[in-house]
């Protein structure tokens, strides 16, 4: 019996590569498959894009070839979104994954793709591989990246301007302030790519989703079981979650995101000071300093009130640009975790049963924010989104007291919840639990598809 043989494509940038490294990995250590990993590099971070890659080598799990994305940027217009440049490069780098496969020793028995590489999906019909798609997110977030062609048709206007939540069927609505800003704007590129990603998912043999049963049963069951909402779907859908980087030694990446502004960072600081907790803050240059060239170590005296760093000391440690986040948040005395909510921070979070203030940015972050607090009530969240407006540092020290003290009926609720979910958790993958029963039945899904397609013998 020939060992079954996963090719994963990553999209270019350090968010979509490391979901696909720690999915190779877990393929890799629950099922003994052989795992490939094409990396597309996206140049200007290639460096922590290496520097990830080569710590998931380090483990032995997978076997990973770096592959710089083509150089199409004269194609796109000035004003061209970082996620229109990823779904095109994409597809521009087809022949280059196509004549990577080609040198394998192996052919590959399955295919998976995150959601912005389906443009690639052409290349397993080729060869007649099985192909799956990982959404390295909530089961919510790929119910309405699904159901989109359908309010494209339906829904007239701009989303923004309707004042009701859309439905989405078998599922909670989503209001126009939670959609990720590239579906806004329906007139823009960005949002065509975005309806043409929720069209081709369907077209996939299936879709791994970095979620697990208990968190999201209903909106896994909307998906999957027999309704309008699994009528668009189409394909099985496989909760395997929470998949999340291992705790161990990492360095330092070259790149960062989720900056502040400077007067938003000169409000976060005081009301730090003013909640009276303890706190550890990795500050990240203001964006008012981003064309700077002071050293980044330098950087905790940039944007900080005057004598702040004296106020609070014993009180709170400050750290420039980066800090090892999964280290820290699975530390007994963290009470707390101030997020953008990208969902692999939440999930880092989440596994450790630390409670959130959410304050989401942007791409689908507004919507992590919303389900994390509206849905399943482990995280308090900012009165308005903080992309829009400065959070005042009052509200930022309530925030937080609330998040960390036991006298508040709100913060005990959630800190309650935090628990109670990092329970489950552990229960998902766990010998029987849903997330491994569901890779395990994915694993024979996808090797007897294999089968059909004589891609390998069992």
């Amino acid at each position: 019996m020939e060992q079954p043989h996963a090719l994963l494509v990553a999209s270019p940038g350090l968010g979509h590569l490391i979901p696909i490294l720690e999915l190779g990995n877990r393929l890799s250590s629950v099922l003994n498959f052989r795992v490939t990993v094409l990396a597309v590099t996206s140049g200007s971070s290639s460096l922590a894009e290496t520097e990830a890659i080569r710590a998931v080598v380090a483990r032995g799990t997978c076997e990973v070839t770096e592959l710089p994305s083509v150089d199409i940027d004269y194609f796109f217009e000035p004003d061209a979104t970082v996620f229109t440049k990823i779904v095109e490069k994409m597809r521009a780098t087809k022949p280059v994954v196509q004549d990577a496969i080609k040198l394998m020793t192996q052919k590959p028995t399955v295919m998976i793709v995150d959601f912005l590489g389906t443009g690639m999906m052409s290349i397993a019909d080729d060869v007649g591989m099985a192909k799956y798609v990982y959404v390295a997110s909530h089961a919510w977030f790929l119910a309405v990246l699904v159901y989109l062609p359908v309010l494209d048709k339906v829904v007239e206007g701009e989303y923004i301007d309707i004042k009701e939540p859309m439905k989405i069927p078998g599922c909670r609505p989503v209001r126009a302030d939670d959609l990720m800003e590239t579906m806004l704007d329906r007139s823009n590129r960005h949002y065509r790519e975005c309806v043409r990603c929720g069209e081709e998912i369907p077209m996939s043999d299936g879709v791994l989703v970095n979620t697990w049963e208990e968190l999201q049963g209903n909106t896994l069951a909307a998906l999957m079981e027999d309704g309008e909402l699994s009528r668009v779907m189409k394909v099985p859908v496989y909760a395997i979650g929470p998949i999340v980087r291992p705790n161990g030694p990492t360095k330092k990446p070259n790149s960062s995101g989720g900056t502040l502004s400077l007067e938003q960072t000169i409000e976060l600081a005081c009301g730090l000071e003013l909640s009276g907790q303890r706190f550890m803050w990795v500050l990240r240059k203001p964006t008012s300093y981003l064309g700077e060239s002071s050293n980044d170590d330098d950087l905790v005296s940039v944007g900080l009130p005057e004598g702040f760093l004296d106020r609070t000391r014993g009180m709170g440690l400050v750290v420039t640009q980066w800090a090892p986040q999964v280290e820290i948040l699975s530390h007994g005395s963290i009470g707390g975790f101030l997020s953008h909510c990208g969902w692999s921070s939440v999930l880092e979070s989440l596994t450790q049963g630390v409670p959130i203030v959410a304050w989401p940015l942007y791409a689908e972050q507004w919507m992590n924010a919303a389900f994390l607090t509206e849905e399943i009530g482990v995280a308090i969240r900012t009165s308005e989104l903080p992309s829009k407006r400065v959070i005042s540092r009052e509200e930022v020290a309530s925030l937080v007291r609330k998040v960390m003290g036991e006298e508040d009926e709100e913060g005990r609720k959630v800190r309650a919840k935090a628990e109670e979910v990092r329970v489950s958790t552990e229960r998902a993958w766990t010998q029987g639990g849903s997330s491994h029963s569901s890779l395990l039945e994915w694993a024979k899904r996808c090797c007897l598809l294999s089968f059909t397609n004589n891609t390998v013998s069992i």
